[in-house]
């Protein structure tokens, strides 16, 4: 599981005195547990997909966070939120690349008999389960609405 990954990497991280790496993973702890909480009132435990979501908005909201600094020249700032992404980028799957993403929406489309605007929910609901942490879903939505308009 992604958690132990993540628990084996602070505890090596704590050894080696590496600062950054300790207080990201324990911020993506307390941000997973907090899930954990938020989730027992629906009675379901998050799983890897759910895990995987979470690490992906706290990148995109590490990456908006790059470019407010960068707007406001604090170069320091930058760096530190630079170094958090790359810590957590480390526990998500290769990413798709733009072809593959391509391959995938038409795979999609082709599987659920899209034929408009009206069945981009069960397009994105395929890719969701298939590619979970791999693909950036606010990008392929912009895709799948030009294929299927």
């Amino acid at each position: 599981m992604i958690r132990d990954d993540i628990n084996k990497a602070l505890t090596e991280a704590q050894k080696a005195k590496n600062e950054r790496t300790v207080s990201t993973l324990r911020m993506v702890n307390s941000t997973l547990k907090n899930a954990d909480i938020e989730a027992r009132t629906t009675g379901k435990p998050l799983g890897d997909a759910e895990v995987l979501g979470i690490l992906q908005k706290m990148i995109k909201q590490r990456q908006e966070s790059v470019e407010m600094y960068k707007k406001g020249g604090r170069a320091d700032l930058v760096k530190q939120e630079e170094e958090e992404i790359a810590v957590i980028s480390a526990y998500l799957p290769k990413q798709m690349s733009d072809a593959e993403v391509t391959a995938a929406i038409e795979a999609a489309i082709a599987e659920t008999g899209a034929a408009g605007m009206k069945d981009m929910g069960k397009v994105i609901g395929i890719l969701r389960g298939k590619y979970a942490g791999q693909m950036d879903f606010g990008k392929a939505s912009g895709l799948v609405k030009a294929k299927l308009s």
